[in-house]
């Protein structure tokens, strides 16, 4: 036999037990106006008492299902956390791997309302201990923080277990930029005047790469030479794409801001001429995929020395004359003229029918280009055919263009808005990084130093 005595919100049910005893259920509503229980009790005192604590407790904020802590921390995640948090596709790309590589396969079993500060000191550590850098820590901790975050605003948990946990500093190293001579040697070794062009266009920018690969005729006014930045592509796992394709187009470049500015008129004439000879229309892709069976980089064998000096000597101490085959595979030397010798010698084998090479892997895209398909493809062989001697990524193009704006006597602010930056601190890093940033200090010092000897 069931009946209750509704008080308020609240009310105690009765039933009858077992034993044929009075049982009295604390019953109260939830913000969405559900039933639920505060405890079940021999006496109605007791139950009317527990479920007004329960009801001032919620007025209070401080009360939620006591189930919600008991639930594992895989099942918050996967189920209520991930697929309910809102963040850009790229970013949740980014989440999903190291959530399953680094977060997940730790916490996966405890639960929500059992994970301590000790228990994430202990995760760390661990990091470490394998081996990650700090700044794969950082991220994932900043992931882990973002989690509990949620989970204590939803009442899931009652403690924040990342506050105050310490993790290994993250190391700020210097930039280096590419001086324009640089620039000017991997520009020359690009083989396609259409992927110098891009290249051009984007140190002349300091696009990013979503915000190049993207760009449209319409975007340009080729009479005043104002570039809009209004879009940018990202290209993403399938799994995390609305429609499931691997480029998804978002209608606002970083930091939601659209941006303008101008580019220098010889770039403007070379964009005009461009468009001109290959028809393209005002929506096409200004720079769309090119061709991937033409080599992207300049080729050929160097010219081979009257007396070709001999390499360093390898771990047997045995040195070998530079531009033959044994060079490159037994110094094993690298240099342009052993690669060349090496390119010929294989050449001559697959003409000869000698060898079968594996077909070159195409790319499949919707017409922009892949970001790792043109490191691989055009970008790293170029730096390298250019003797630079040391990495370059494609990004360095936006650092080298803010360094040589602010170098050349730029206003800073205007900087900042020609690159889209949320901060200034963010602009101020290219201040006086490049080679000869010091030259000016040091003349200073040498102006007041030599009044003695003068």
């Amino acid at each position: 036999m069931i009946s209750g005595t509704v008080v308020g919100m609240g009310y105690a049910k009765k039933r009858i037990g077992k034993d044929g005893k009075p049982r009295y259920t604390a019953c109260y509503l939830d913000l969405r106006g559900r039933v639920r229980s505060a405890g079940t009790f021999t006496g109605k005192r007791d139950a009317d008492r527990a479920w007004q604590q329960a009801e001032v407790k919620q007025r209070e904020g401080r009360v939620g299902d006591p189930r919600r802590g008991r639930r594992t921390f895989g099942e918050y995640v996967q189920e209520s956390w991930f697929p309910n948090h809102v963040m850009e596709p790229r970013t949740r790309e980014t989440y999903r791997y190291n959530l399953d590589a680094h977060i997940l396969p730790w916490f996966t079993g405890m639960r929500m309302a059992e994970i301590m500060p000790a228990d994430v000191r202990e995760w760390v550590t661990d990091q470490s201990n394998r081996g990650l850098g700090p700044n794969v820590i950082d991220k994932n901790m900043t992931i882990l923080s973002a989690i509990f975050t949620t989970a204590l605003n939803d009442q899931v948990t009652f403690l924040h277990p990342c506050r105050g946990v310490k993790i290994p500093e993250v190391p700020k190293k210097p930039l280096q930029i590419i001086t324009p001579e640089q620039f000017d040697l991997i520009y020359g070794k690009l083989s396609e005047a259409v992927l110098q062009l891009l290249v051009e266009v984007d140190i002349e920018s300091g696009m990013r790469w979503g915000e190049l690969t993207e760009l449209r005729p319409r975007d340009l006014n080729l009479s005043t030479g104002i570039v809009t930045v209004s879009r940018a592509v990202v290209e993403l796992n399938p799994r995390d794409h609305p429609t499931g394709g691997r480029f998804l187009v978002q209608e606002y470049p970083k930091n939601k801001k659209y941006r303008r500015f101008k580019i220098s008129r010889q770039v403007v004439d070379k964009l005009q001429t461009y468009i001109q000879s290959t028809g393209l229309g005002t929506d096409d892709l200004l720079f769309p995929m090119p061709d991937q069976d033409l080599p992207a980089v300049q080729t050929g064998l160097p010219p081979e020395p009257d007396e070709p000096a001999l390499t360093e000597p390898n771990a047997k101490g045995r040195q070998y004359r530079h531009g033959t085959i044994t060079a490159y595979s037994m110094a094993p030397c690298r240099c342009q003229l052993c690669k060349g010798a090496y390119a010929a010698y294989r050449a001559k084998r697959r003409a000869e029918g000698k060898d079968n090479p594996r077909k070159r892997r195409r790319r499949d895209t919707d017409g922009h280009i892949p970001g790792d398909w043109f490191r691989k493809q055009v970008w790293h062989p170029a730096v390298e055919a250019a003797g630079i001697g040391r990495r370059v990524r494609v990004h360095d193009l936006r650092h080298a263009h803010a360094s040589w704006l602010l170098a050349g006597g730029a206003d800073l602010q205007v900087v900042k808005e020609r690159l889209g930056h949320g901060s200034i601190a963010t602009t101020q890093r290219y201040l006086h990084t490049l080679p000869t940033a010091d030259e000016t200090a040091l003349n200073a010092l040498d102006r007041i130093r030599g009044r003695s000897t003068a």
